[in-house]
């Protein structure tokens, strides 16, 4: 990764934690530890990344309004709110997420629910306050809809759903793609599609950026998988191996290593080729693409 742009990444972290901050609730009242609870896990740290591929989209297409940050802080709170669920005792029991006490380990399992409730409900309270700055934008209940659906039943949820009942089971490559695509795919489909549908894209470009993000979510989960039996815990901030103690069929326990990487490479050359295809052209867009997949953390 050069210089210049990792530079440029920690820059819009920045920026992206900015309006982030600038949507996070009060800590107030007698429900003052659940919004505790909330904050704690929003500002756990984390790539960013699905508000700053919403963001690096809405740019490309000439986006140039902030009708774009309640949609950036509410992906970011939904993504948290699933990693909370994620954690906790009845899913993956995990203690630690990126070097810190996972929110019901920091607040009880109770407050732990709670907390994951409050931060999905609380990103529908804050995608919808773009209606007061664009009134008139047409696009932002359609934006809504893509929000809610890509991460309810029809994505994320459902994906985690069949995730959840896998456990332990022989599973088949079509079974695991479609978990990933779920899982993982939809959030990002969702940030980048936003984005594109916000700034004004046409319906063809919508649906190739959909196309490339949701290449680009398999890549990126494949990667996910390698990095949890070749990485360590203290690089990747998260406990190593829990998907082989969790008894979990993974694109490298179907394949094996090698073949798990080739494939990270060929979905992501194709999700990069799809968005290099396109009129509008965006760089910085296409180096974080490449720097998803060849993470280490």
């Amino acid at each position: 990764m050069n210089k210049e742009f990792q530079e440029e990444l920690a820059t819009r972290t920045r920026q992206i934690e900015a309006v982030i901050e600038k949507y996070l609730p009060c800590e107030q009242g007698y429900q003052r530890t659940v919004i505790e609870a909330m904050n704690y896990s929003i500002q756990a740290g984390g790539k960013r990344l699905r508000p700053m591929l919403m963001w690096e989209t809405y740019r490309m297409f000439g986006g140039r309004s902030e009708v774009i940050e309640p949609f950036m802080a509410a992906i970011e709170m939904i993504h948290t709110y699933s990693l909370v669920h994620d954690d906790l005792p009845a899913m993956d029991n995990d203690e630690y997420r990126r070097g810190k006490k996972t929110t019901h380990a920091q607040y009880g399992e109770a407050m732990g629910i709670l907390a994951g409730d409050g931060l999905l409900n609380y990103a529908f309270e804050t995608a919808s306050r773009a209606f007061e700055l664009e009134p008139g934008n047409g696009q932002i209940g359609k934006a809504l809809r893509v929000l809610a659906q890509k991460a309810g039943v029809h994505g994320m949820l459902g994906g985690q759903c069949a995730d959840v009942e896998g456990e332990g089971k022989p599973m088949s490559e079509e079974m695991l793609t479609f978990i990933y695509r779920l899982k993982t795919g939809a959030l990002l489909e969702a940030s980048m599609l936003i984005g594109a549908m916000l700034a004004g894209a046409t319906n063809g470009e919508q649906a190739q950026v959909e196309q490339a993000a949701g290449e680009l979510g398999l890549a990126f989960q494949i990667q996910d998988d390698i990095l949890d039996v070749t990485s360590t815990t203290e690089e990747l901030g998260k406990p190593v191996g829990s998907d082989e103690k969790n008894n979990k069929t993974t694109w490298v326990t179907l394949f094996g290593t090698e073949q798990a990487k080739q494939e990270v490479e060929r979905l992501s050359r194709q999700s990069v080729e799809r968005i290099n295809t396109l009129v509008v052209k965006n760089e910085f867009l296409v180096s974080l693409m490449m720097e998803l997949i060849h993470r280490k953390k």
